[in-house]
């Protein structure tokens, strides 16, 4: 017998479906603030070579990048209360996010501020910047330039990859996918719609950071 299509059965459950994706947002705006914040950081330190800090982000990185992200969430969510550290899932998913866009924003950074021509930092000097001027003005506005679009993907990357947070009941937008199966056991309607769904948050994510980089990364600097 044909398979009968039936969106309806997926159409009830919108306002779930909704919720599950501005869930998907909010994790993915702290994240990726919390993350990049972390990524400059590491950057920082490996680039320039601050001991003992270069070390400890370069394990760190290793070590985040040779796991499965799924790995260190349950790590977290799982492993941390054995060690008396206990944490809800929305605390623990976002950790696990800012953790990993962290390890990887670090190395897209690091390779930035490489990029940055040391006759910068000299003709800074010589205009007398402050330490805090040249920072930012010379070193990490133009190193961001450099690299904004492999970090808005590795952004989009790790908003995709928040799909695996539902596996510790963090209600985002795939956990409202696995409840609205289990209700109406529409599994192609459902997931096709989701992934539909996700497909649009991608571009819609990935549309909002190119605007922020041309406003807010690109622009230059006027007195």
């Amino acid at each position: 017998m044909a398979y009968q299509f039936d969106f309806l059965a997926v159409w009830e459950y919108r306002e779930q479906l909704a919720t599950g994706a501005l869930h998907t947002l909010g994790l993915t705006a702290v994240g990726a603030g919390l993350g990049v914040s972390l990524g400059v950081l590491g950057a920082v330190c490996r680039a320039w070579q601050i001991k003992p800090f270069n070390k400890i982000f370069g394990a760190y990185v290793e070590a985040i990048r040779n796991t499965p992200f799924l790995v260190q969430l349950f790590f977290i969510f799982f492993g941390l209360p054995a060690l008396g550290v206990k944490l809800d899932e929305w605390t623990a998913a976002i950790i696990a996010m800012v953790v990993n866009l962290g390890a990887y924003s670090t190395e897209i950074i690091r390779a930035g501020i490489q990029a940055v021509p040391k006759g910068q930092l000299e003709a800074a000097a010589s205009l007398a910047m402050t330490r805090r001027q040249t920072f930012f003005h010379v070193v990490l506005r133009p190193a961001l330039q450099k690299v904004w679009p492999a970090l808005t993907s590795q952004i989009v990357i790790v908003m995709l990859g928040s799909s695996v947070c539902s596996q510790i009941s963090a209600e985002e937008l795939t956990f409202a996918a696995n409840f609205i199966q289990s209700r109406n056991f529409r599994a192609f309607e459902t997931y096709i719609t989701v992934a539909i769904m996700y497909f649009l948050l991608a571009f819609a994510v990935r549309w909002l950071l190119n605007r922020f980089g041309d406003r807010f990364v690109a622009r230059r600097v006027t007195k």
